[in-house]
């Protein structure tokens, strides 16, 4: 049966980062209360904080979207803060529903939890059938533990607690430092800098052969409030946009928008990560749902927000920090 929101209490874990913002964006469109909490009310990585809130706040539904994230070179050099602390919450706020007796709840992943070489487009089943790719590996693990700590509350509990699993996002609210951020963010900065400089060239990390699916953060949330509304089940569902580029057409891309005419180069010395990782969109679009945001479309919105100076520097989403 659908899941009606009209005067629900959903609680947006990690409303302060990218996807909690869009998230609670969304939700403010339906007849539901949203309940945010920063840092300074509950630290998500301490357990009893967790369950302490859980029991005065009185919630029905919770999006689990608080996370530390980061790009490949964040990825490699802080390995026991991304499992770790994206472990420790995702467990604590799922046992803390569950002892709260919130019987929704919808966690997010990350498509880094498919093997490195997964057949494309990358199906819901392909979780758990290869080697993950070595550079987020630690992300990746914390982000599969999470799915099934769903699906064993789901079978031992009878919770109906889902996973939805987004593509590359980027838009307004994307961290945009060049030590911690995602490819799109990092382009697009580069790119911006570059302009400014006066430069004649962009340095971009790898060959540029790798290819990569977008979504804009706000095609996301939409996603997730509809998978929030209308879907209950064992198996988590991906979310992407069903198309993919190379990372060399997407600078050229982000250098059209942003109007950088100079030369790309690229740093050979620097990884490439994952030859390819599509998802299959072919579940989510049999529920009836398809995002409405194309690509330079998306560009444009994020570049207006990062100009507008929107987007700030985050590490753990939701946290305060």
């Amino acid at each position: 049966m659908p899941f009606g929101l009209t005067g629900k209490r959903v609680w947006v874990a990690g409303h302060r980062g990218m996807v909690g913002s869009a998230v609670a964006r969304r939700l403010a469109t339906e007849p539901c209360e949203i309940v945010t909490a920063g840092r300074e009310t509950v630290d998500l990585k301490r357990q009893i904080e967790v369950e302490e809130f859980l029991a005065d706040t009185k919630i029905d539904a919770i999006v689990i979207a608080a996370a530390k994230v980061g790009g490949i070179l964040a990825n490699d050099k802080y390995p026991a803060d991304f499992i770790y602390d994206n472990l420790i919450v995702e467990a604590n706020i799922i046992e803390g529903a569950h002892i709260a007796n919130v019987d929704r709840v919808l966690f997010l992943g990350s498509s880094c939890i498919y093997p490195k070489f997964a057949e494309q487009p990358i199906r819901e089943n392909s979780l758990l059938t290869g080697q993950l790719e070595p550079t987020n590996e630690w992300y990746a693990i914390a982000k599969i533990a999470g799915i099934k700590l769903c699906q064993a509350y789901r079978k031992q509990h009878g919770r109906d607690y889902i996973s939805a699993m987004p593509t590359n996002l980027y838009g307004p609210g994307d961290n945009f430092d060049l030590n911690s951020s995602h490819v799109m963010p990092a382009l697009i900065r580069k790119a911006h800098e570059a302009k400014l400089r006066g430069d004649k060239e962009i340095v971009v990390w790898g060959t540029g052969t790798p290819r990569r699916e977008f979504l804009h953060v706000d095609d996301c949330a939409d996603a997730l409030v509809f998978l929030l509304q209308h879907y209950s089940g064992y198996e988590h569902v991906n979310v992407g946009s069903g198309q993919d580029v190379t990372i060399l057409e997407l600078t050229r891309l982000v250098c059209d928008v942003i109007g950088f005419d100079g030369k790309i180069v690229h740093d050979l010395s620097k990884p490439d990560g994952t030859p390819r990782k599509l998802m299959s969109a072919d579940k989510l679009r049999g529920m009836g749902w398809k995002p409405k945001i194309v690509l330079k479309e998306g560009i444009h919105k994020t570049y207006a927000a990062f100009l507008a100076g929107q987007s700030v520097i985050r590490t753990l989403e939701g946290a305060g920090k």
